[in-house]
């Protein structure tokens, strides 16, 4: 049982790296989530959303989008 000891130390450090990567991204998404939302309310406060859309170029395909 004692030899289990250093494998368990050895994977301390990557297990704490791998915390700390998991909660900054589940922050970041959670943080962009938030914006999304507050920037529809926004638009949708302002009475906007479809002054750009008119004439915002070709698609991927090719054809026009109106």
């Amino acid at each position: 049982m004692s030899g289990i000891w250093p494998y368990v130390a050895a994977l301390i450090p990557s297990a704490g790296v791998g915390f700390l990567f998991w909660l900054v991204i589940k922050n970041m998404i959670e943080g962009d989530r938030k914006e999304r939302l507050a920037h529809s309310q926004w638009e949708a406060q302002r009475g906007g959303g479809d002054e750009g859309k008119a004439d915002s170029g070709p698609s991927a395909n090719g054809e026009k989008i109106s």
